[in-house]
């Protein structure tokens, strides 16, 4: 797939022939993409099934990989590449990629459901945890698990380990599930080195019920622990591949739309008195102030009574402010905070302290959103919009918090489409 879009991008957008730097060029992209997916394993499908896990995977791996073949070129000094076919053709990868995993996860998806394709597993232990987990398999057909025995912890008290160990080879398993309160440290790493030996999955199952909070599994050494938070972590990858596409779009946003943001210039300028732009203090993440930059869509002095929300049929709104609100347009110097790292393209909306304190009172959960950078748009701004009071901006929040449980380029793409949507269709209000 990566070579097909290179080929396409190559007929399509270069005026340049296949040449020997070309040849160079593609010999390198494929020695460094075969090198970066063995390190990575980006190909792998594990259960269960989680396209966006898998799509995540890809996407730090194309940006390692990027990173590699650009440094390669510049050393190597590999020259008459062209700009607009190398976009294009990262761009095709990328829409192949996720069309084809999509069909994948599908494909799977539904031959599991159909009976095909599954895992005999064996569950050992407490019968209540075991029961849990039993009806999560059942609740999702997808996993691709049959239950091929159960064996519980009477019966292995009563069963010499050598018995123990022959009944579960002899129902030949591809997993086996051990669920105990408190485990046999002798009879885990004998099943362990079992299951190394004869190609068997071990895990063990935790009693804990962890509802809406989030584990991860630290190792001190020899000593796992659990480390439960309400939220889940941001992992170092995430955040530099967010940061790395925030100061990529913003900048070719601004490079590519310089003519159309001195237009806007302009005819804020034209149609009322005051400057072009508007700056208002905001908190951004870890409770930071910053100032948000935005064109004018009010009037001057519109807040002389205090901070204020907008409504429809704001008085303080000017003719060409509520045309360029409505299409979002006044927020576009915004690239702008994006580009200086106060803001990222797509996060919580900042808001103002005076507001914060007002929204903590009724729901304390907003604090969760101040671990992250503010967005030039977000779910929740797709779905409301500018917020007419401190109940609508609880509920644009409850948005906010579903994304920041399912962060992901993939989703940031998902939701700046859907804000260019709302833009065309002038329905921002």
């Amino acid at each position: 797939m990566l070579n097909i879009a290179l080929y396409l991008s190559l007929i399509i957008f270069s005026d340049s022939q296949y040449n020997t730097n070309t040849r160079d060029y593609f010999l390198l992209v494929n020695l460094v993409w075969i090198g970066v997916s063995a390190v990575s394993k980006n190909y792998q499908v594990v259960r269960p099934l989680v396209l966006k896990d898998n799509i995540n995977r890809f996407l730090i791996t194309l940006f390692n990989h990027l990173l590699v073949v650009f440094g390669a070129i510049y050393f190597l000094k590999i020259g008459d590449i062209s700009r607009t076919s190398n976009i294009a053709a990262y761009g095709l990868f990328f829409v192949f990629i996720l069309i084809s995993r999509s069909g994948l996860f599908l494909f799977l998806d539904y031959i599991r459901k159909k009976g095909y394709n599954h895992r005999q597993i064996i569950i050992i232990g407490d019968e209540n945890i075991a029961a849990r987990l039993v009806t999560s398999f059942s609740h999702h057909p997808e996993y691709g698990y049959d239950l091929a025995d159960f064996i519980s912890e009477d019966q292995i008290q009563n069963m010499p380990e050598e018995k123990l160990i022959e009944n579960l080879l002899s129902k030949k398993p591809d997993e086996v599930f051990i669920c105990y309160k408190q485990l046999d440290t002798e009879l885990l790493k004998r099943l362990i080195c079992v299951g190394d030996e004869n190609f068997i999955k071990i895990k063990v199952v935790s009693d804990l019920i962890l509802s809406n909070n989030y584990a991860q599994l630290v190792n001190y050494h020899n000593v796992p622990v659990l480390h439960i938070t309400s939220h889940p972590e941001i992992s170092l990858k995430i955040r530099l591949l967010k940061r790395s596409f925030d100061v990529g779009f913003s900048a070719v946003v601004m490079l590519f739309g310089a003519p159309f943001f001195a237009l806007l210039l302009l005819i804020t300028k034209l149609t009322s008195k005051g400057p072009v732009f508007y700056k208002q203090e905001r908190i951004g993440r870890n409770n930071k102030p910053f100032y948000i930059y935005k064109f004018r869509s009010m009037y001057i002095d519109a807040e002389q009574a205090g901070p204020q929300l907008s409504k429809d049929n704001d008085p303080r709104i000017t003719k060409w402010g509520r045309v360029i609100r409505k299409t979002r347009l006044d927020e576009l110097p915004q690239f702008w905070n994006v580009l200086r790292g106060d803001m990222s393209v797509v996060g919580p909306r900042p808001e103002r302290q005076h507001f914060i304190e007002k929204i903590v009172q009724r729901t304390p959960d907003y604090k969760k959103l101040l671990r992250v950078k503010p967005g030039l748009t977000s779910i929740g701004q797709v779905h409301y919009g500018y917020a007419e009071s401190v109940d609508q901006m609880c509920d644009r929040m409850r948005f906010d918090l579903v994304y920041l449980q399912n962060m992901s380029l993939n989703s940031d793409l998902n939701i700046i489409l859907r804000t260019v949507k709302v833009m065309v269709q002038g329905k921002g209000k």
